[in-house]
């Protein structure tokens, strides 16, 4: 990933007390639709449009009063979600990776936790009375894991797209890593992804 260090996560938390700690979660759940009568949907998968006009993930910065990683990203997703979150919770087990910038002092720690549809739903139905709605987080989009006929609709189309930091990436390597896509689909997007 471009412009980053990654680093163990236990290596993460030893940098200091000078680091400050972010936490972003991929959420996805199983979804048995079809497109079009034709095109199976096989998962849904969630990031967020930010303030700043860019794709990410929800989360955000882990504050003194979290007692653990895992505490201050599910106070962010409350607060950038709504209650629909109060029906699991993002623990260690569902962590992925961890990447120092290159700018201030910051480690940002991934996430992935597996929803039922049913969860899902209700996250993207709450959302827009969620603390954060229309400030930090404009709205949910659900990332498309096809490519139609003409190989740009899709996924491919979506990654043009504009995504803070590292998120392309992450999503990418999560898709790859927790099978959420055909194989052989993910490697050929990471080249043409890349700007």
């Amino acid at each position: 990933m471009a412009n980053t260090n990654r680093l163990e996560l236990a290596e993460a938390l030893e940098l200091g007390p000078g680091w400050r700690h972010i936490c972003y979660a991929l959420l996805y759940a199983p979804d048995p639709g079809v497109l079009f009568g034709r095109i199976p949907l096989r998962y849904a998968v969630l990031m967020q449009m930010r303030f700043d006009g860019r794709l990410g993930f929800p989360g955000g910065f882990v504050d003194a009063q979290d007692s653990s990683l895992e505490d201050g990203l599910n106070r962010k997703l409350l607060e950038q979600l709504g209650e629909g979150v109060s029906a699991f919770r993002v623990e260690r087990a569902d962590y992925r990776s961890s990447h120092a910038g290159s700018g201030p002092c910051v480690v940002a720690h991934f996430y992935a936790k597996c929803l039922t549809l049913e969860q899902l739903v209700a996250v993207e139905a709450g959302a827009p009375r969620a603390k954060d709605h229309g400030l930090e987080v404009l709205g949910l989009v659900r990332v498309p894991l096809y490519t139609l006929r003409d190989g740009m609709g899709g996924l491919p189309a979506f990654l043009e797209n504009s995504f803070i930091g590292v998120a392309r990436e992450q999503l990418l390597e999560a898709l790859q890593d927790l099978g959420l896509l055909e194989s052989g689909c993910v490697s050929g997007l990471k080249n043409s992804a890349h700007r």
